[in-house]
């Protein structure tokens, strides 16, 4: 064939015995090719783009005995494929781009004489796709003569030297006639320190999981210090070793590897400038295909007068700080709630909170630390007629009044739409009433509590205190405030109703991202 071909051709003779396609731009072997060519015995395909093979490809080539597949771009082969030709002894697949052997690729190829998987990208072969080929046990007890050699070419791929090729590097040294090497001396490409060495001088190790230690997992440095933080990580083959703390996102530290030897690695986490925000607690965790392992260190601070804070992974508060925070629902979804928050402090910068969130009746609710600069949280997943209390804390001190918003979600619905709309409900009334003093509550149909009467009592109060000046701006928050009402759901007079939008016009506009469970934006 002189001219390229962008297929295989429809008028192929069905008499031929070898065909040849070579330097075309062919990129796919397709179902039944060549079926019509029952005498087909040799298939030269080289130097194509084929990058596909159907699994129904050679489907009708029983007579099949020679399939070279030079220079394409296969990245994975059907092995199945060879059921349809039992009688194949040559395989030539060299110059590709296969970088997988599955332990069952050979079973179908019982009568194989020449195997060639040279220049491709195998990194890691398991012993067991040669224990399964079926000629290997047929040659090795001598079932029947050995006809010829068989030969296997396993050269110029990146053959990753670890315990995880240990096996197979037994079986190729284990390997003597009639099964021949054409390259024999295969070559180790990664790990660096392997890198270059010939099979037959390496000894490889087990595979085991990571074993993770410190020198010291409790340490103390002055302010505006530099320190870093080490870790020792044990494992086979090398581990992923990384830092995790909380403040990641907020101050990305440089983190330093080196090999200690061949099994240990050596990670250090460098922090410049120690700020009082940097206490806490930094875990040093490895990991590799068998497992994982991890130690924390615990860092604090020591200020200039010398005292130290010890705490247990956040900035310890300042006793004599009693800041006001403006808490309110910002945003809500069918499943769940985002708030937002604002608090008035001399050094913004420095300033850290604490979520406190979980069940009104649980004593213990979780705690999300909260870095500079952010002033709203997410949270989904929320169960129906549940009964939630969040509260948002300066630094890590304890939920004071007006720092907290107890809320009951909605009853569950099969269909969604009705799901939506009582959710929805529940949640306008939350944002109607977050910016008063502490313990107010969201009233709904499905509570279980009475809060009339606290309602008004607090509005009450909340109302003397306030500024003369009006507003007649309206909130976006409160549109649907008639729905909200004809549900039953804590009632007011019209006066009292203005008193709360004033209130909410301090309230900053809540932002329109979405966001997954539970993460800060």
């Amino acid at each position: 064939m002189e001219a390229p071909l962008f297929g295989i051709p429809e008028d192929i003779p069905e008499d031929l015995t070898k065909i040849r396609i070579e330097k075309s731009l062919l990129s796919e072997l397709p179902k039944a090719a060549f079926s019509h060519v029952k005498l087909l015995k040799h298939l030269w395909l080289n130097f194509n783009d084929i990058a596909i093979i159907n699994i129904k490809s050679l489907e009708g080539l029983a007579n099949l005995t020679e399939l070279r597949l030079q220079g394409n771009k296969l990245r994975s082969v059907p092995w199945t494929a060879f059921e349809e030709t039992p009688n194949l002894k040559i395989l030539d697949l060299k110059h590709n781009r296969i970088d997988a052997l599955p332990e069952h690729a050979l079973k179908f190829l019982p009568g194989l004489t020449y195997l060639d998987l040279s220049s491709n990208q195998l990194s890691v072969i398991s012993k067991d796709v040669f224990l399964n080929w079926p000629l290997y046990h047929t040659e090795n007890k001598h079932e029947r003569p050995t006809a010829s050699n068989v030969v296997l070419a396993l050269h110029d791929n990146p053959w990753l030297c670890d315990c995880r090729l240990g096996g197979f590097i037994e079986f190729i040294k284990s390997l003597s006639p009639p099964f021949i090497l054409m390259n024999s001396y295969l070559t180790c490409t990664s790990p660096e320190f392997k890198a270059g060495k010939f099979f037959h001088e390496v000894d490889l190790k087990t595979c085991v999981k990571p074993e993770v230690s410190a020198p010291d997992t409790n340490i103390t440095s002055p302010l505006g210090g530099n320190i870093s933080l080490t870790c020792f990580a044990t494992a086979r083959p090398e581990p992923a070793v990384r830092w995790i703390y909380g403040l990641k996102i907020l101050r990305g530290f440089r983190e330093i590897q080196s090999r200690v030897d061949e099994d240990t690695i050596k990670s250090q986490l460098i922090i410049p400038s120690l700020h009082p925000a940097d206490r806490g607690l930094y875990t040093c965790t490895a990991n590799n295909f068998i497992g994982n392992s991890s130690i924390s260190v615990l860092l604090d601070v020591k200020s200039p007068e010398g005292s130290v804070s010890h705490s247990s992974g956040f900035p310890a508060a300042i006793a004599e700080e009693n800041v006001y925070i403006d808490i309110r629902i910002a945003k809500q979804t069918v499943y769940g709630i985002t708030i937002e928050w604002n608090a008035v402090t001399d050094n913004p910068a420095e300033t850290w909170f604490t979520i406190h969130f979980g069940r009104y009746d649980t004593l213990k609710k979780e705690q999300i630390y909260i870095g500079p600069g952010i002033n709203t949280y997410s949270v989904t997943d929320l169960l129906p007629a549940t009964k939630y209390e969040i509260c948002v804390t300066l630094k890590n001190q304890a939920p004071r009044n007006g720092q907290c918003i107890v809320f009951v979600t909605g009853s569950d619905f099969n269909e969604m739409e009705q799901r939506e709309k009582l959710i929805h409900i529940v949640i306008i009334v939350l944002a109607m009433v977050l910016a008063v003093p502490a313990g107010m509550y969201a009233c709904t149909t499905d509570a279980k509590f009475n809060c009339f009467e606290r309602c008004t009592e607090m509005w009450r109060n909340r109302r003397h205190s306030e500024s003369s000046h009006t507003s007649d701006e309206r909130h976006g928050t409160f549109d649907s405030l008639q729905a909200a009402s004809d549900e039953g759901l804590c009632k007011e007079s019209s006066k009292e109703r203005k008193a709360r939008r004033r209130s909410a016009d301090k309230i900053q506009k809540p932002k329109n991202e979405r966001r997954p469970t539970a993460e800060l934006y």
